[in-house]
């Protein structure tokens, strides 16, 4: 069976960090894949906002996840604190790629790491938009330079 690779870039441009609460931990006693993914969302929600963004108005229009890809990379336990790293890649007419890593705060050891793909989203139209400029700028000003 193939297996997903991520590769990511070694500058990041947003970094967050979240709770492994109770809630998120499964009968393995680890963190349960679905609640991985409802953490990534808030990163993501946070990822925006420090762009100064709400996902339903980046410049007039809105974003979905059009797909989502993961790479387990080791368990993550309740009480661990998640620092969710994440930066926009392979920009296209209508989205991007968000490349994200989360790795457990006080040991820097990697749990897991993947990217969305985002699409802008006119949502009164019901059909895809075009990135918005003032969105594609404000991602390069604000970029790391290495």
């Amino acid at each position: 069976m193939a297996r997903i690779i991520i590769d990511l870039p070694p500058e990041v441009l947003f970094t967050t960090q979240l709770p492994i609460c109770v809630t998120h931990i499964n009968k393995a006693q680890h963190l349960d894949n679905a609640a991985l993914i409802g953490l990534l969302s808030e990163a993501r929600v946070r990822f925006f906002r420090f762009l100064g963004y709400d996902e339903l108005d980046v410049a007039g229009v809105g974003i979905v996840v059009a797909d989502a890809a993961m790479q387990y990379v080791s368990e993550a336990f309740y009480g661990e604190i998640l620092r969710f790293e994440m930066v926009p890649a392979d920009f296209n007419k209508y989205g991007f790629d968000l490349l994200w890593r989360a790795a457990d705060q006080a040991s820097s050891r990697e749990v897991a790491r993947g990217k969305l793909g985002i699409l802008f989203f006119d949502y009164a139209a019901k059909r895809p938009a075009v990135i918005p400029e003032g969105f594609r700028t404000r991602v390069e000003a604000a970029m790391p330079r290495g």
